[in-house]
């Protein structure tokens, strides 16, 4: 069996051109031998697989090809590149051997290059050792330093080097480089498949090429969209599409069912809805010709991102994005992590309903809307069996649903409306009361009884109310009923309360109050008629002088009390 190299060995960069993405830093390195401006300290700091070791061998190469006049292609010069791996050699006496050996002169070529690699891994200690060597080397040594974690560098170090930073590689850049690779190994791959690796990997282009030979070893020559997601678990951005039509059509039911068939799947949550708001954002993104260039995805999803944009307003794309972008945040701190995506999904599906006026910005499409719906589709169904069997039994499921939405709309009354929302103001819901009573005496005055009562028959019949509202479990109610004692003016009741907001309280309850007082004394001329007294109001003692003044009242010889043993309040 041949031996195999890893894709990352076999097409690692031999030269400053075949480096891709850092294409700045290759050109800084190649001027500065051309115009004899290399330091003789170099910095090399990025995050992983971006080619900083590479830059480090070919810079180390070129440095003695423009020493020698006669330049022999298989030379390496290997014996003039010394690697020191930081990692494993940290200590004081690994940097001690380092600097006696350089203050030998190379035999072959003009340089000799060292490089250590993982720097910021040396000892405290360790890069105190190297400050003097690199501060002030021999003419013919050149240090090179890569490093992934450059904070972790004191800045002694990091003062005597000329740093360079590497970027991570673009998308775009990875999925060309794999496609260059993937025509050297004749391999059929789908412009999709390569798009997702790259996307896989992360700015690393090492990572990248690891992917692709197990991506290769997993599908063989046919390298797929759908061999790449299957194999790297990557949720593909088929569902995202089929997620988001379903969001569109406020159709809720299927959206939760398709969030619970993508757990089935092996995903987690926080990686879908992270990936939900990335797709917002695409088809946001999308909706412009000027901003479409930011999308990183292949030709084929492009034009379905085109599509699917032109489907979705800007209004629910920003929504969305915000709310997606709040259950990301929610969701590591969240007890329940999957109703809480399941709960933004729902909110999602009710962002373009035009059921009725939504006042919430979590508002959530009620359940009747999709009940509703499902009763059609089951009347379709029974309505052939019930023909077949009983001709006369088929209009019943017409007659039976038909009444649904009047009976539905009937039962809310106004008391109910005050129960559901706490802005509705109190004064409206009255005046709605006392048009409605009005409006029913002046229609019942003359063919309603009018008998005579006492004023004794009415506190009777009034402490009786006042008796049922409080078994009811209405004590505020009845407490204001007993707050003063109702008296006959005229063919009127009438009662005085210390404030406003009881009478507001009393009005609010006075058609039910009037009906009750009117039954039980057969007469249906009264009426009630609800004052405000600041004087009542001073009937109530709040301070301690005022309760002492109203002990007074009912016993004067407090007073005597307190003066014949001198008390104070």
């Amino acid at each position: 069996m041949e031996h195999f190299i890893v894709s990352a060995r076999k097409y690692r960069p031999q030269t400053f051109s075949d480096v891709i993405g850092q294409q700045a830093i290759t050109n800084t390195l190649e001027n500065a031998m051309k115009n004899n401006h290399l330091a003789q300290a170099l910095l090399f700091t990025g995050p992983r697989g971006v080619g900083k070791t590479t830059c480090a061998r070919i810079l180390a190469k070129k440095i003695n090809q423009d020493g020698l006049e006669e330049i022999n292609p298989d030379e390496d010069f290997a014996f003039n590149i010394f690697e020191l791996d930081a990692a494993s050699n940290n200590s004081v006496d690994d940097i001690r051997s380092l600097t006696d050996q350089v203050r030998i002169p190379p035999q072959v070529g003009k340089y000799k290059v060292y490089i250590i690699d993982e720097v910021h891994m040396l000892s405290q200690a360790a890069f105190n050792a190297f400050l003097k060597t690199l501060e002030e080397p021999p003419a013919h040594a050149i240090f090179i330093l890569a490093t992934t974690e450059k904070h972790k560098i004191i800045p002694t170090i990091l003062s005597r080097c000329q740093i360079f930073d590497f970027k991570r590689i673009t998308v775009l850049d990875s999925k060309n480089y794999l496609k260059e690779i993937a025509q050297k190994e004749k391999i059929n791959a789908d412009d999709d498949a390569l798009h997702i690796i790259a996307q896989k990997a992360d700015g690393a282009m090492r990572d990248a090429l690891s992917i692709f030979d197990r991506v290769v070893s997993f599908s063989g020559k046919d390298l797929t969209r759908q061999a790449v997601t299957e194999n790297l678990n990557v949720l593909d951005y088929d569902e995202y599409f089929a997620i988001t039509d379903l969001l569109l059509k406020n159709n809720i039911p299927q959206v939760l069912i398709k969030f619970n068939s993508i757990l089935s799947k092996g995903f987690d949550g926080h990686h879908f809805i992270s990936g939900l708001a990335s797709h917002f954002r695409d088809l946001l993104v999308a909706k412009d010709n000027v901003t479409v260039e930011l999308l990183e995805v292949g030709d084929n999803a492009k034009k379905r991102y085109l599509k699917q944009s032109q489907d979705a307003s800007l209004q629910f794309l920003i929504k969305a994005i915000e709310l997606a972008n709040e259950c990301d945040l929610k969701y590591k701190t969240s007890k329940n992590q999957r109703l809480l995506v399941e709960l933004s999904l729902m909110q999602l599906s009710s962002i373009v309903f035009d059921g009725e006026k939504k006042n919430d910005k979590n508002y959530i499409i009620p359940s009747n809307f999709f009940k509703n719906i499902s009763v059609e589709e089951k009347i379709d169904v029974i309505i052939p069996t019930q023909k077949t069997v009983q001709k006369k039994e088929t209009p019943k499921p017409v007659v039976e649903f038909t009444p649904l939405p009047k009976a539905t709309l009937k039962p809310p009354s106004i008391e109910g409306v005050r129960k559901r929302s706490s802005s509705l103001s109190l004064k409206s819901v009255d005046r709605k009361k006392e048009l409605h009573t009005t409006e029913i005496d002046i229609v019942d005055y003359s063919s309603m009884p009018q008998s005579m009562f006492t004023e004794m028959q009415l506190i009777g019949v009034w402490n009786e109310y006042a008796k049922i509202l409080l078994d009811d479990g209405k004590k505020i109610n009845a407490s204001i009923m007993t707050a003063d004692v109702p008296k006959i003016i005229g063919k009127n009741i009438s009662i005085t309360l210390p404030n406003k907001l009881m009478k507001s309280k009393l009005t609010s309850h006075k058609p039910k109050l009037l009906k009750f007082v009117r039954e039980k004394l057969d007469n249906y001329s009264i009426d009630l008629v609800i004052e405000v007294s600041e004087t009542v109001d001073k009937k109530f003692a709040y301070t301690p002088q005022e309760r002492y003044e109203k002990l007074k009242e009912k016993n004067p010889l407090i007073e005597e009390l307190r003066k014949k043993f001198d008390l104070d309040l």
